[in-house]
């Protein structure tokens, strides 16, 4: 009795609950780890315990790029609604993307770009990537990418297109991390990376898929394509770079992966103007 009693649609409809929490609980881990926004209801996930369930719950990465990017087109369509003119709001809306995520994938551009700009064996470039202080790499990398975001959100200036752009951008970026995370080796024994683990394959296919369709609804079909290609290849240069200069990746690199995958979708999206 107690056999069949398990198999009954009431036990079913437990465990499609247990799913479905089991997903909330993904997204807010991915939400945790990606922002610093000051969510009640994640209190109790802190970012040191969402590492260890990140590489599991990285489907999610492209809902979180999503959150971020809506704040950012939230912020960019108020400024302009009071008048503030397109390259100012643009700032505006960029600024608010950075302290949403607490500049955590900058942080990891300036870093990268500091260790592979160095002269240095592999252990001096790794070494250079823990330091905390910013050099002269790391900082025009950093003016590079602020500079290449902001231009083309100003040069695309209606407010509807920015949204699509930052919507676009955000997911897709975050939503090819996981793939990378799984097929390249990592650099160190310790960090963030090896913390995080080794998405499942499942998980790394459910982002890729999520980022794309992203692409495809915020920015039509054509311009889909091409950016998926885009950012393909982006990860390829990335990873085939990142393997010569340090034998793998590192929480920093995927960092500087995410901010080349911003870059490649904003600019397309500044081509296109974002209509889909």
């Amino acid at each position: 009795m107690e056999k069949n009693f398990a198999n009954t649609p009431a036990s079913s409809g437990h465990s499609m609950s247990d799913r479905l929490r089991r997903l909330a609980a993904d997204v807010m881990i991915c939400i945790v780890f990606c922002t610093r926004l000051p969510l009640s209801n994640l209190k109790t996930t802190s970012p040191t315990s969402a590492v260890g369930e990140l590489a599991r719950s990285s489907w999610a990465f492209p809902i979180a790029g999503t959150l971020v990017g809506g704040i950012g087109a939230l912020i960019y369509g108020v400024a302009v609604r009071v008048g503030v003119p397109a390259g100012p709001a643009a700032a505006l809306a960029l600024a608010t993307t950075l302290i949403a995520t607490g500049c955590l994938h900058e942080d990891g551009l300036a870093d990268t770009a500091d260790g592979f700009g160095s002269s240095g064996d592999r252990d001096r470039k790794l070494s250079i990537m823990r330091d905390s202080h910013i050099g002269t790499y790391g900082a025009a990398a950093l003016v590079i990418s602020i500079l290449l975001r902001w231009s083309a959100l100003a040069s695309i200036a209606e407010p509807v297109s920015v949204a699509f752009a930052l919507l676009a951008s955000h997911a897709a970026a975050r939503g090819v991390l996981p793939v990378f995370m799984r097929v390249v080796p990592q650099a160190r024994s310790d960090g963030l990376s090896v913390a995080a683990g080794r998405p499942p394959a499942p998980s790394a296919a459910t982002a890729a898929l999520l980022g794309a369709a992203t692409i495809l609804l915020c920015l039509g079909p054509i311009a889909a394509l091409i950016g998926i290609t885009l950012l393909a290849a982006t990860g390829w240069l990335i990873a085939r770079l990142a393997v010569r200069q340090i034998g793998g990746q590192t929480g920093d690199v995927l960092g500087a992966f995410e901010q080349a995958g911003e870059i490649v979708v904003l600019l397309l999206a500044a081509i296109t103007k974002a209509t889909p």
